[in-house]
């Protein structure tokens, strides 16, 4: 419900959100080299693919961040609301009540009431909040770093385009780096979802393909 102490940049976003856009920006970037025809392909081309590719990814990286800042207003604006709520309870029990509500639903199942009484009167104890929700930099920094690793994912992807000659050649050295990248993403996101890693890894390949498929097949 409310900020921790955490600052550094690599923990200011959840490890979710990281691999998520990242996962997203692999499958853009696939979208444009998968719909590269390798036999009749130029220089011309694959520059205009590139270019496309990267900008594509670019722009999406920006409306993420944007959607991920009205998220974080959200998130401080309800913060406040809550707060203000279980001050002006008319009785114990339903400010005891409202802390619940805002636990996720396993730990408010566990937690007795002497410990959520506990959390009502430090939370009684914190300042008034903001009549409106204000941003920090910890808020802006996650939205910059989204846009980043939507666009930054793209890189590793178009890079064999610019230093190899051989566009079939590219083309597979890409599409392999594609492969590692769908297989990290879903092998962290096992680990972070009780899911078997190498398992999750190779599900996320033949997921990621199958969006790529999609995605192409309806022209996107």
């Amino acid at each position: 419900m409310l900020d921790g102490p955490r600052t550094c940049f690599g923990l200011v976003l959840d490890p979710i959100e990281r691999i998520s856009e990242t996962l997203f920006g692999v499958i853009i970037a696939l979208t444009f080299t998968c719909t590269l025809g390798v036999a009749t392909a130029d220089h011309v081309k694959v520059k205009t693919m590139l270019v496309a590719a990267l900008g594509c990814n670019l722009a999406w990286g920006i409306i993420d961040a944007g959607v991920y800042v009205l998220a974080r207003v959200h998130q401080r604006g309800r913060a406040g609301l809550i707060l203000r709520a279980m001050r002006q309870a008319p009785d114990l029990q339903t400010a005891q009540a409202i802390v619940a509500d805002a636990l996720p639903p396993l730990l408010a199942s566990v937690v007795p009431a002497e410990q959520l009484e506990l959390m009502r009167q430090k939370l009684h104890s914190l300042p008034e909040p903001e009549d409106r929700p204000v941003l920090k930099m910890r808020d802006w920094s996650g939205a910059l770093g989204l846009c980043l690793l939507s666009f930054l994912s793209t890189f590793p992807i178009v890079i064999p385009f610019i230093f190899v000659g051989n566009i079939r050649l590219a083309l597979r050295i890409s599409n392999a780096i594609a492969i590692a990248m769908l297989f990290v993403c879903g092998y962290a996101f096992g680990r972070r979802s009780g899911l078997r890693p190498w398992v999750a890894g190779l599900a996320m390949v033949a997921v990621g393909a199958a969006l790529v498929g999609v995605a192409i097949a309806l022209g996107g």
